[in-house]
């Protein structure tokens, strides 16, 4: 007993004694709790998701369809951008209130059910019926023209399969190569090193390219695997979307290696890394789209890696998408690893 009691007193005044490692035990699970809360805080009661162009507030009639609560109205900047996600399924509805003109996707079973909804609810909002009420005849049905657009519905599994990709690998790439170092350094191998010629430099550049044909090889094995059974959707070129994993992989290797450059707790390079992966898989539209989140979650979610790779892959495989189109994703990652790799490799030491 005395032996289990000074093992588990020197184990916990470890733990305490790292700073670093204590204060983000504590701290990180108050972050997430917060960041979900900040990022989930809507209403919850919306049915349909209906994107709208230009601003009601300054007609002399505005529409009571714009106060019902159940539906969540999403602003954009153009129509054209707003209908491609109503042909992808992605909104029920889009409202132009510049052109006054509003779009249905003809195969979306939500359609016919927003057109009465916005026939009926076409009048002014002065006259517009407390919760509950059903609407009334409409007085403004012919202020506004309806336009049909087609598109198939997108399978869960095609939009989702970028998603699952990059997320593993950025788990593989940031706690394969950040995670590694931090133990070497931890365990003394990297003082060994230090007496050799090998350079910093030499020594990072080497660890990211190991880490990259592991991690490249790895993809495609889990995606050509998975594709034999689900026959994913693909409208675009298998070497775009190669050279598009290539570099986001190379970025994140590059995230890694920042955090393994001086790090010598592998408590703490955890915890750090967690707050990055963190982030990535809830605002890089991994898992759901961020359609109608807050925008400064949106303007976060523009300077991650994983967002880049996402959204590329899904606009080559979903939109046949090449090059020219994800060239400023690329240009962002590529960027990003040489800016990351000067700093790491500015940063490393061997003990």
């Amino acid at each position: 007993m005395r032996k289990f009691t000074a093992m588990f007193k020197a184990r916990t005044m470890e733990f305490v004694r790292d700073r670093g490692t204590f204060f983000w035990n504590l701290l990180f699970p108050v972050i997430l709790v917060f960041g979900f809360a900040f990022a989930f805080s809507g209403s919850g009661n919306a049915l349909f998701k209906v994107g709208v162009i230009g601003n009601d507030a300054n007609t002399a009639r505005p529409l009571a369809f714009l106060q019902i609560e159940q539906i969540e109205f999403i602003p954009y900047d153009e129509v054209t951008g707003a209908v491609e996600r109503l042909r992808r399924h992605q909104l029920d509805m889009v409202l132009d209130l510049e052109r006054d003109e509003y779009y249905l996707n003809s195969e979306a079973a939500n359609g016919p059910i927003l057109r009465m909804l916005f026939t009926a609810g076409n009048a002014p909002s002065a006259t517009a019926p407390p919760p509950g009420a059903s609407f009334g005849a409409s007085v403004a049905a012919d202020r506004f023209t309806e336009q049909q657009v087609a598109g198939e519905p997108i399978r869960y599994v095609d939009w989702l399969v970028p998603g699952v990709i990059g997320m593993n690998m950025m788990f593989s790439c940031l706690f394969g190569v950040g995670f590694v170092i931090v133990r070497y350094r931890k365990n003394g191998v990297l003082k060994r090193f230090k007496a050799t010629p090998v350079s910093a430099f030499t020594f990072v550049s080497a660890q990211a390219a190991s880490r990259l044909v592991i991690v490249v090889i790895t993809s495609i094995v889990v995606f050509a695997g998975t594709n034999a059974f689900l026959h994913f959707m693909n409208n675009g070129s298998y070497l775009t979307l190669l050279i598009l994993t290539t570099m986001s992989i190379l970025a994140m290797i590059s995230v890694g290696l920042v955090f393994a450059s001086r790090i010598k707790s592998e408590e703490l390079a955890s915890g750090l890394m967690n707050l990055v992966t963190f982030p990535m898989l809830i605002l890089s539209g991994v898992f759901f789209s961020l359609e109608g989140s807050p925008p400064i979650l949106r303007s976060i979610a523009k300077v991650l890696p994983l967002t880049h790779f996402t959204t590329g892959a899904r606009a080559i495989m979903l939109e046949g998408a090449g090059l020219g189109e994800i060239a400023p994703h690329l240009l962002f990652l590529g960027i990003l690893t040489v800016a990351l790799l000067a700093i790491s490799a500015a940063l490393f030491r061997w003990e």
